[in-house]
């Protein structure tokens, strides 16, 4: 299962996002983690980010919804303990495809 950790400099939350996606992939095998830095918005634009840190499993970004915009821009999830710069190691153990 191919993880993609989509991010910009600017933004401090993708290392906590990377931190999370590390133990994800300790605990699985067959998780392989990579990282696209972000640089521009045309790029942004061209590649469908949706903020830093975006996530994409299997290429699909698995937190956005038609109102998640297109940019450079931190992005905010909705935790079970409100607002917060990544989605917490349980959201994403949730959204891992079960095999």
């Amino acid at each position: 299962m191919d993880i993609t950790l989509q991010y910009f400099d600017g933004c401090p939350n993708w290392e906590i996002a990377d931190e999370r996606l590390m133990v994800i992939a300790a605990e699985h095998s067959d998780v392989v983690v990579t990282r696209q830095r972000v640089d521009t918005a045309d790029e942004a634009e061209r590649v469908g980010f949706h903020g830093s840190p975006s996530i994409l499993i299997n290429g699909i970004d698995v937190f956005a919804d038609a109102s998640t915009p297109v940019g450079l821009a931190c992005r905010r999830y909705m935790t079970p303990e409100g607002f917060a710069g990544a989605p917490t190691i349980e959201q994403l153990r949730a959204t891992l495809p079960i095999v």
